[in-house]
């Protein structure tokens, strides 16, 4: 299986690169991925339909247009894309809702899955401690201690305040781009000790999960998918059809036949 994965930021695409060899073993053996950062999140735009310019690598008004281009050149029994956010303050099943709707607005549509940080990317590296202190050993425990994950708590900020010397504190003081260098030196540290299958991260669980059912897919695995869908439905269908004439044929054995004055008063 081939992955096309997006992401919102430079630090993101380190963490996802790193995870996704520890899920998928190296890239280009058994299956290959290729991780597209962008500039930030941003929001879609209202008309999906609109043609977005390519040059604002902004995820969310790019979105549309890089899924209805993959829906044309990908095929979707060999390969998936992959869509890697933050939720930030945004409440996640309205979110998920949206995203699926621009999904739903291509035709054809790739196969996708998208996959939600809680509340930030940051949290997936919080959820594999050993990890986390393998890297940084002078971290402060009692910091990691508190915190809840996935929680909804200024995850980034919380990281800083338990790795960095200052904290998120100076990290802001010093302005744009250190929150970014920061982030991305994070993950570059701790990305590669993470192990999939120690982390805490509900978030993290269900972005591993769904890589890995993608990768179980082997050729024909779509199709045969949306045939049994088909022969279900369709199974279903005449299930309700016979039901409904056993339902109508008990109903006429039971009733007299209606008088002319009822089938003209019956509302």
């Amino acid at each position: 299986m081939h992955f096309e994965v997006l992401v919102e930021d430079s630090s993101g695409s380190i963490v996802v690169d790193n995870v996704l060899r520890a899920i998928l073993g190296e890239n280009g053996e058994s299956h290959s991925w290729r991780t597209h950062s962008y500039r930030g999140l941003g929001r879609l735009p209202k008309g999906l339909r609109e043609k977005g310019d390519p040059a604002n690598r902004i995820l969310l008004e790019q979105l549309p247009r890089i899924l209805r281009g993959y829906g044309n050149s990908l095929s979707r029994d060999s390969a998936a894309v992959v869509v890697v956010v933050d939720l930030d303050n945004k409440d996640c099943m309205t979110f998920k809702h949206a995203l699926l709707g621009v999904l739903e607005e291509c035709r054809p549509g790739p196969r996708t899955i998208f996959r939600i940080a809680i509340e930030e990317i940051e949290a997936w590296l919080l959820g594999d401690r050993k990890a986390l202190m393998s890297a940084y050993p002078d971290a402060k425990k009692s910091l990691l201690d508190g915190y809840v994950q996935d929680s909804i708590c200024g995850t980034w900020e919380l990281l800083a305040d338990v790795v960095h010397a200052g904290g998120s504190a100076e990290i802001k003081r010093a302005g744009w781009p250190a929150a970014g260098q920061a982030k991305c030196q994070w993950a570059e540290k701790i990305g590669p000790l993470m192990r999939p299958e120690q982390n805490r991260s509900p978030s993290f669980q269900a972005f591993r999960e769904g890589v890995r059912r993608l990768a179980a897919c082997g050729p024909g695995t779509f199709e045969r998918q949306h045939q049994r869908r088909h022969h279900a439905a369709a199974a279903c269908d005449g299930w309700r059809r016979a039901a409904l004439e056993r339902s109508f044929s008990a109903c006429r054995s039971s009733c007299p036949a209606p008088t002319a004055t009822q089938l003209v008063t019956t509302p």
